[in-house]
């Protein structure tokens, strides 16, 4: 068979892996050809040192087999020249000369494994099929982790703190796998978007995501909600109902506020983790499934199990992995692309401003500042609101909740004098003469707010914002 080329674009689907043989001899180039089309892989031939430099520096490989010795050059002068650039790609060093200082040698200047002519075909193919298939994998994570990094979040999970970049290494990491995972997290970080994250990265991805969050159920119906009941096992009933588990049955079932459930129920979940089946309420006969679960809590389940109220057996089969979401003011230096991502969200929703919308600095100081204890979700719910009552592309404090003022120290406190009170903050000093001015200006305009805002020599909509900021009532103009 003659030398070949392949094209980097042009590799069947079908191949199980790229291998370049650089060696000047035929007979052996060929032989290595035959035995690996044969095995499904799709082979460059490269007759000497130099040619195969070139290939390399072309194309991508899955795996090199280099002869040591050849005219040109020595394959651990190509080693080494290999190695400068590229670290990753896996290299068979294969000599008619072996000896264990040569295998050392090869091994310290970067060669995955070392083979003495003749080799065993079965464990050259054993470990080429080995190799390759660890190599594909760690490709395939590195380029999903930079994918996810590149755009600094999973769907709707938005971040590029460190933490929340662990996190997501950490959700790419657990998500193949079938472990159960614990969530904590304050209520509004977002757990059941990182459980839903797990749940799309995973072989599960076209099954059912099912969430269940226990608190919103009353205790007596739990657990036919979770599994099921037949006819006759309420008074109500009239026919079999499928529970949570069912409908999950080979996808994801996620449990929020798991530290809610009762004992009785918490001892069934415990057997679902365990046997991978249960027992409808109401039936004799076991149904099994294969369930992923996820649970999550904003409680400290170790000191609920300490305390008695929860079973140490199955928080210990619920924490197979832990993931800690921290809180919003834990990571600040993400509030600015989540208010971006909030403001792409609802302007297109509210089809206005569309693309154009943003706080101005001292709004963005206040949202800066705040210690968000709702979370994530209070900072949404701040920036939906700003999007609906926005009347120009630049919004200002005038739009945010009153309580985000309060605690920025931006409302105005008065004593039950109608007076600033003795500990009145320089914030407060500076509004309260800023709102008598305004005031006193729109009295003289006979309330006419275009004549106020020529007289304080500001723009109309500056003045506007004052007046809903301020809380200013615009009174009727008076005729004259």
């Amino acid at each position: 068979m003659s030398d070949r080329l392949h094209p980097e674009g042009i590799i069947p689907s079908s191949t199980r892996g790229r291998i370049l043989v650089i060696d000047d001899e035929s007979d052996i180039r060929e032989s290595l050809e035959t035995l690996l089309d044969l095995e499904g892989y799709l082979v460059d031939l490269a007759p000497n040192a130099t040619e195969g430099l070139d290939r390399l520096a072309r194309n991508a490989y899955d795996l090199v087999l280099l002869d040591l010795m050849m005219p040109d050059r020595s394959g651990m002068d190509v080693l080494e020249d290999v190695r400068a650039r590229d670290t990753e790609t896996p290299i068979f060093l294969i000599t008619a000369y072996g000896s264990i200082d040569v295998a050392v040698d090869a091994l310290k200047h970067g060669a995955t494994d070392y083979f003495s002519k003749p080799w065993d075909n079965e464990k050259l193919l054993r470990e080429i099929e080995r190799v390759i298939a660890k190599r594909r994998l760690e490709r395939e994570n590195v380029q999903l982790k930079r994918a996810l990094k590149q755009r600094y979040s999973f769907p709707n999970i938005v971040g590029k703190s460190d933490r929340m970049l662990r996190i997501f290494d950490l959700v790419t990491q657990v998500a193949p796998s079938r472990a159960t995972v614990l969530i904590n997290g304050e209520t509004g970080t977002g757990k059941e978007l990182i459980a839903n994250a797990i749940h799309a990265y995973s072989s599960r991805a076209d099954q059912p995501f099912v969430p269940f969050n226990t608190g919103s159920v009353p205790p007596d119906l739990i657990e036919s909600t979770l599994f099921g009941h037949v006819k006759g096992a309420f008074t109500s009933a009239v026919a079999s109902r499928k529970g949570y588990f069912e409908v999950a049955d080979r996808g994801t079932i996620f449990f929020d506020e798991i530290g809610t459930i009762s004992a009785e129920t918490q001892a069934k979940l415990l057997r679902v983790i365990q046997e991978r089946e249960f027992i409808p309420v109401g039936a004799n006969d076991p149904v099994r499934v294969d369930v992923r679960i996820i649970a999550a809590t904003n409680a400290d389940l170790k000191k609920l199990v300490d305390e008695g109220k929860f079973r140490e057996d199955l928080y210990y089969r619920l924490n197979v992995i832990n993931i800690a979401l921290p809180p919003l003011r834990d990571r600040k230096e993400d509030i600015p692309l989540l208010i971006e991502h909030f403001f792409q969200k609802y302007t297109q929703e509210n089809k206005k401003f569309v693309g154009r919308l943003k706080f101005d600095p001292e709004a963005m100081q206040i949202l800066m500042d705040h210690q968000w204890p709702g979370n994530v979700r209070e900072l949404e719910n701040a920036v939906e609101r700003a999007v609906v009552l926005a009347s120009h592309d630049t919004v200002g404090a005038e739009v945010l909740p009153e309580h985000l003022l309060h605690s920025s120290g931006m409302a105005i406190r008065r004593d039950e004098t109608g007076q600033l009170p003795a500990d009145a903050s320089l914030f407060e000093v500076v509004a309260d003469f800023e709102r008598r001015t305004i005031l006193e200006q729109l009295e003289r305009s006979n309330w006419s707010q275009t004549e106020a805002a020529q007289a304080l020599r500001i723009p109309l909509s500056t003045l506007n914002q004052k007046i809903k900021r301020l809380n200013i009532e615009i009174k009727r103009r008076v005729a004259g």
